[in-house]
């Protein structure tokens, strides 16, 4: 099989709500492509939807991220190998560690205790939602309103006083930040490790009803190093992507005005559109990436081990051998089956709260604001294509 070599990972969007357009092309002509990392390294581009699925379900694949080859740039720069990961950040890690890690964690997120949690997500909610009205008629619904909520939500589970929130916020931004270099980054990140690591250490003291404290009762033998790295990996993931996939969902609301208008229309539709905004609006734009720990055929092609495969989160939820109309947003679509949360054993572990989150403050948010409309054109919304996550970095909207 002649096999066509990409050099770069695709990474201009024609517009707000479709990922590069050549992934598209990329995956109708295969699903498996070749891909020429920034490094020099050759390995693997996945776009199709099976073969994400598949992937990301095959313990021949690695998860180690010293085993990675990464295929963005930092600054202009080739990132290069990382380090291993270090102790608690299981998603860099294979089973038996890995699993060592998750499974403290599980009895934290189960449905049951993510469904007890509602009746404080709304609260939250409407708070922001009450101080937006006593600010006036207008707003960035990113600092008002998508920021506040997951950060109280996930600042509240592990026990982070919200009032130090603004230093992990913004050293969680320079550390996501494209342009970043690759020292800036990783300076931003010890930074948020160190806020944590003195939080760490004040619960053994004075342990509370809270994530952090949970972990460090359920198993005394985890260190505080231990601790930190999964706390870290906790509060950046729990506010970081939920924040974003309000700021973007609204946008995406308000500018579909026909699917808001039948989502108005049947509130029980919140859960299709959740899923929905979900598969559409993939904000994980630049991953998830694997190795091949041996030689693995797949999809019609040889991986040889050592070869690391990036893969289309957003490519593969816009395949049409999966979804019907798959650049089209549908909020009577069942996307069940989008790969936004991963698959396997590395699958979200906090992807009940994150969807509780969304379909509570997508409620509120269009309830308690019926005219709720965006003060710019959509043209001129700031977009994160500068982000490992994507988003918007402001949303500025009114009401009456």
């Amino acid at each position: 099989m002649t096999e066509t070599i990409s050099t770069g990972l695709p990474m201009t969007r024609d517009n707000p709500f479709d990922p590069p357009a050549e992934l598209g092309v990329l995956r109708e002509e295969t699903p498996m492509n070749r891909l020429r990392f920034p490094d020099g390294h050759l390995g693997w581009l996945v776009t199709g939807h099976e073969l994400v699925r598949q992937v990301m379900g095959d313990r021949r694949f690695s998860s180690r991220s010293e085993l990675h080859h990464i295929a963005i740039r930092r600054g202009n720069t080739p990132i290069g190998r990382r380090p291993p990961a270090t102790p608690g950040m299981f998603i860099g890690m294979d089973a038996p560690d890995h699993t060592k890690y998750r499974k403290l964690l599980t009895g934290q997120f189960t449905v049951r205790r993510m469904n007890l949690l509602s009746a404080r997500v709304e609260e939250i909610v409407l708070g922001q939602i009450a101080e937006m009205r006593e600010r006036g008629t207008s707003a960035d619904l990113v600092t008002a309103f998508a920021l506040p909520v997951p950060s109280l939500v996930i600042c509240e589970l592990l026990g982070v006083p919200y009032e130090e929130r603004h230093s992990f916020q913004e050293d969680t931004a320079t550390a996501l930040r494209l342009e970043s270099s690759v020292d800036e980054a990783m300076a931003a990140f010890e930074r948020v490790k160190d806020f944590i690591r003195d939080l760490v250490r004040r619960k053994r003291s004075e342990p509370g009803d809270d994530m952090l404290s949970g972990l460090i009762a359920a198993d005394e033998h985890l260190d505080d190093e231990e601790v930190t790295g999964m706390g870290v990996l906790l509060l950046i993931a729990g506010h970081e992507t939920t924040a974003n996939m309000l700021g973007l969902g609204t946008l995406t609301l308000l500018s579909n005005p026909d699917q808001l208008a039948a989502l108005r229309a049947d509130p029980s539709l919140i859960d299709n559109t959740v899923e929905e905004l979900l598969r559409y609006q993939t904000i994980v734009q630049f991953g998830a990436t694997r190795t091949a720990l041996e030689d693995v055929e797949i999809g019609g092609h040889q991986v040889k081990a050592g070869e690391t495969l990036s893969l289309s989160l957003p490519a593969a939820n816009r395949d049409p051998h999966k979804f019907d109309r798959p650049d089209e947003f549908d909020v009577e679509r069942s996307a069940s089956g989008h790969m936004s949360f991963g698959h396997g054993v590395h699958q979200c572990l906090g992807q009940q709260l994150a969807r509780i989150e969304m379909r509570i403050g997508f409620a509120a948010l269009f309830r308690e604001f019926p005219d709720l409309r965006l003060s710019v054109p959509v043209d001129e919304v700031p977009l994160r294509t500068d982000m490992a996550i994507y988003g918007v970095h402001a949303l500025p909207v009114g009401w009456s």
